[in-house]
């Protein structure tokens, strides 16, 4: 069903800051699980979304441990170790048993994980580039600064509310993870 009512002005972050916010976040979200698809597709055509922020995690840390990955992205050890298994089937993830406790695992990137990775992480860089080429170093380095800062403090904050009814259900704003 459609709304007919007439679309109303977004906030104005001089007088709604953290409304604008909001607006703002939701949007930039919105938008990064419409390419999320994109980039798993570039990387292997049978990648589920989730898989690009993972393979970028591993490609930074190698012989990261599934336990970390999920503390990491918010996520349960099933959910990562399911997205583990199906990239290990693809080629792209190589798990091993991790020498200091032979519970966990540590992964890596596959070569042609690490192949298909930078494929798309150049690709996405590619994009970047285009769509701020009117932009200055400085302003996408501010850009870069403030978005790490939002995301620590995030999950910092979640981080206090461990154990706390959800925002859902106690009335408080729910907010935007990083990640």
């Amino acid at each position: 069903m459609h709304d007919s009512a007439a679309p109303t002005t977004p906030p104005d972050p001089t007088t709604d800051p953290l409304g604008a916010l909001e607006r703002e976040v939701r949007v930039l979200i919105r938008r990064a699980q419409s390419t999320a698809a994109q980039m798993a597709r570039l990387i292997h055509p049978e990648l589920d979304a989730s898989a690009y922020p993972l393979l970028a995690h591993i490609a930074q840390y190698p012989n990261s441990r599934g336990s970390d990955l999920a503390a990491h992205f918010g996520v349960g050890r099933a959910t990562v170790s399911r997205q583990l298994s199906r990239m290990a089937d693809l080629g792209l993830v190589h798990r091993e048993t991790d020498p200091e406790d032979t519970r966990g695992q540590c992964i890596t990137l596959t070569d042609d994980g690490v192949a298909r990775f930078e494929h798309a992480r150049d690709a996405r860089i590619g994009m970047l580039e285009g769509a701020l080429a009117s932009w200055s170093e400085e302003d996408i380095a501010e850009l870069a600064t403030l978005l790490r800062r939002y995301s620590a403090d995030v999950v910092r904050w979640l981080g206090t509310r461990q154990g706390e009814e959800s925002p859902a259900t106690s009335g408080t704003p729910s907010v935007a993870t990083a990640g």
